[in-house]
């Protein structure tokens, strides 16, 4: 059966997983991480394509990026995976691949699932046990909505311009919003439409969606959709 080609459209957002081959470690020194931000930050802005939030783990990361054309995303996920390989095989005297096969990714509808996948990706390090809370750990954008410290390579997204008036509102509202988590319902969810390669949004929204591609975008309706729990 032939494999379906991705599911890329400008102007939406995009959940992005790239995997180290077996799970094996692609970052080692700090200079890894530093390394893949670098070339993130270099390739989103060659590609036009705005990075909302990322996660660097020891044998995988996340971005949350919407592109602005039909081929930024691939372009830079392409441009970034080959460019890291040379230098992670270089660094570590290694030969051979280090992804495990392309990356996955799945095109998302920001008003019901972006926050919530923004919330998914700074838990990453909380659910693995690196860190009892998101802002402690590194390698993540969390810091930077929290305003502890300001990258570059973000932008942020309309949705979390609207959570207040002010950045301080912003702030408090993301730390809220991230602390109060997400469900076992909306973690899997969102894996298993990135790894999977399935739209994720609504039934109006999937519907509309598939108009726009002539690729399937969907194995079957969109469930009900998921919301970041409000915190009590």
């Amino acid at each position: 059966m032939a494999r379906l080609p991705r599911l890329t459209l400008p102007d939406y957002p995009h959940h992005v997983i790239q995997r180290g081959n077996n799970r094996q470690a692609i970052f080692v020194t700090t200079a890894d991480y530093r390394m893949l931000l670098d070339l993130l930050q270099e390739q989103a802005k060659k590609w036009d394509v705005a990075v909302h939030a990322y996660v660097l783990m020891s044998n995988h990361f996340h971005v949350l990026a919407t592109p602005r054309t039909a081929d930024g995303l691939p372009k830079m996920m392409q441009a970034v995976g080959r460019s890291y390989v040379r230098y992670f095989n270089s660094a570590q005297k290694r030969t051979g691949t280090l992804w495990e096969g392309r990356y996955k990714s799945t095109l998302i509808q920001a008003e019901r699932y972006l926050l919530a996948c923004m919330a998914y990706i700074d838990l990453n390090p909380v659910r693995a046990g690196l860190v009892l809370q998101a802002q402690d750990y590194p390698w993540s954008s969390h810091g930077h909505y929290l305003g502890l410290r300001t990258d570059r390579l973000i932008t942020p997204h309309a949705l979390y311009w609207e959570l207040g008036n002010t950045p301080f509102a912003r702030e408090a509202a993301y730390a809220e919003l991230v602390q109060a988590g997400i469900s076992s319902v909306q973690q899997s969810a969102l894996t298993q439409a990135t790894l999977s390669g399935w739209a994720l949004g609504e039934p109006d929204f999937v519907a509309d969606l598939q108009k726009r591609t002539e690729r399937r975008i969907t194995k079957s309706v969109a469930g009900r959709p998921l919301s970041v729990r409000k915190s009590r």
